[in-house]
Formats: C-alpha cells, sequence, structure tokens
C-alpha cells in the first residue's frame, strides 16, 4: 500500500501503455502497482507515475471536444549521482533525449523522451564548493 501522507502522484497521458510501463521499469527502475488495459500505475520511492492510455478516463474528451494528449514540457525530475554514466547508460539502452547534456551553476540536466514524447529530466546537483 502506499503512503499517501508522502507520496507524489504525477499524471502522464500516453499513446501505449504497455510501452510506457516497459520504458520506465526497464530505464529507470519504477515498479508496477497496478496495471490495466488503458492505465497503469507505477512507482519509484515516493513517486508515483499515473500512466493514462486514450481509453482511461484522463484520456476522454473535455466538454469542449479536445481530447487530453501526452507531450508538453512538465516532467518528472530525476536525480542522479553520475548524470553522464546514465546519458551513456541510457543511450546504449536506445533511449533517446530531447537536448544535450546542460551545466549551469545549480547542475547539469538532460531531457530523456519516453515512447509518447513525454519528459523525463536526470539532473545531477553541482558539488558544493
Amino acid at each position: 500500500m502506499l503512503d499517501e501522507s508522502t507520496t507524489v502522484n504525477v499524471r502522464y497521458l500516453v499513446d501505449d501503455v504497455a510501452a510506457a510501463v516497459d520504458f520506465y521499469t526497464t530505464h529507470f527502475g519504477f515498479a508496477v502497482h497496478l496495471q490495466v488495459p488503458p492505465f497503469a500505475d507505477v512507482v519509484r520511492g515516493n513517486l508515483r507515475l499515473l500512466l493514462s492510455g486514450p481509453d482511461s478516463s484522463a484520456g476522454q474528451p473535455m466538454t469542449d471536444g479536445e481530447r487530453p494528449g501526452p507531450g508538453g514540457w512538465n516532467r518528472i525530475h530525476l536525480h542522479t549521482d553520475d548524470i553522464e554514466a546514465d546519458v551513456e547508460r541510457l543511450r546504449a539502452d536506445g533511449v533517446t533525449f530531447r537536448n544535450e547534456l546542460v551545466k549551469g551553476p545549480g547542475g547539469s540536466q538532460i531531457l530523456a523522451v519516453d515512447p509518447s514524447g513525454n519528459f523525463v529530466e536526470l539532473f545531477q546537483p553541482a558539488s558544493p564548493a
């Protein structure tokens, strides 16, 4: 059972639930909490990622007829201790990235792209001076 007092819930709309589950469990260490054909619930630590396919309740048209869809610039943000090694591993596994590694005063980041076009930001904080 998930501890609702410490769990952060994020919903991603996806084109293919099975492909999304495979992506997040294989490449980012999520575990399946629940999976039914139009929806899956995967967990990593205190992050609960709700993967909603086009036939899920979250994928139903709005009152004006517009259908929700995947993509956009919102993303989950995962910390890493060795971003360069993680990027190398993910590229070897066939994961694509939206950009190259960006280094700034707060740390380094890069955006991986899931099978539906949603982003996963890998972030390594800068070392304290």
